[in-house]
């Protein structure tokens, strides 16, 4: 049976992968540009190669994302492919519309460290939204995510590594502290990096003993379409006996459980514990 194509999420998608290549060009050109520093990016090689080659950033980006991408596509799957084709030549057109919008643009701060830092920030949120669509802005993250899938590196570290080449290069055009914002801007982009993605993939375990316990059991299927185990457990005071619910939630689901528990039982007894990962067999027409 042919799969029917959902143009609707296809439009969507395309609209989430646009907007995060829009984020990282900005962080480029208004903050990684000014600072002639060589961040953990293809386009931080350009910055440097455009001192000896006579070719705008966003043509020099270009040629060097399609030297990875055919890299990428082979090694890392058909949708990374696609959607990676798809944003980087994306990021070479925003740097180049940048180009004729903003000439000769200048720092915004006036301070080399506040730029690599603005920099580090704002790219980071445009890369983390790319990785959990599985998808890069190519150069040096098809690199990472070759080093993720493969070596099984965090992310974050795998972007570190592979960067801390091209920030070296700027010791080919710039002075020392140039140089040495490179490598510490690579490293904290890394970290960076890795707290967007964390957090976005982070759970919570929860743990609740109370008197409501068959209200709060309705709560969290029902309402919260989520499952719960119940161990019986013994108090070490009295030796009383009670159930306590145990139930892994995300940050929004969380939320509405603590508001619930908050209204049906005040005094109830609540642990809380972060969760990075969870294997599971998912139920089937369970509502």
């Amino acid at each position: 049976m042919k799969k029917k194509i959902n143009y609707a999420e296809i439009m969507k998608e395309t609209g989430i992968l646009t907007v995060a290549v829009a984020i990282i060009a900005a962080a480029v050109y208004f903050f990684l540009v000014p600072s002639h520093a060589s961040v953990s990016s293809i386009s931080g090689l350009g910055i440097v190669l455009s001192n000896f080659i006579p070719l705008p950033l966003s043509v020099i980006t270009m040629i060097l994302n399609v030297v990875l991408l055919l890299i990428g596509f082979a090694t890392c799957g058909k949708e990374f492919g696609v959607k990676t084709v798809y944003t980087s030549v994306m990021l070479p057109v925003f740097l180049g519309l940048f180009e004729m919008l903003f000439p000769n643009f200048g720092s915004m701060t006036d301070s080399q460290e506040l730029d690599v830092l603005c920099y580090i920030l704002v790219v980071s949120v445009g890369l983390s939204i790319l990785f959990n669509r599985n998808a890069s802005s190519g150069g040096l993250d098809i690199v990472a995510k070759i080093m993720n899938k493969y070596l099984h590196m965090e992310l974050g570290r795998a972007m570190s590594l592979s960067g801390m080449c091209v920030a070296l290069s700027a010791a080919l055009v710039y002075d020392k502290k140039t140089v040495v914002l490179s490598i510490l801007g690579t490293y904290f982009n890394g970290i960076i990096l890795d707290h967007f993605i964390f957090d976005n993939n982070i759970k919570r375990r929860v743990c609740i003993i109370t008197k409501k316990e068959e209200e709060l059991r309705q709560f969290i299927t029902r309402d919260l379409h989520s499952g719960a185990t119940i161990y019986e457990a013994t108090g070490a005071y009295h030796f009383e006996k009670h159930n306590e619910i145990i139930t892994i939630v995300d940050k929004s689901e969380y939320q509405k459980l603590m508001k619930f528990i908050n209204e049906l039982d005040p005094k109830a007894f609540i642990t809380v514990y972060n969760v990075s990962s969870m294997k599971y067999q998912p139920k089937t027409g369970a509502f």
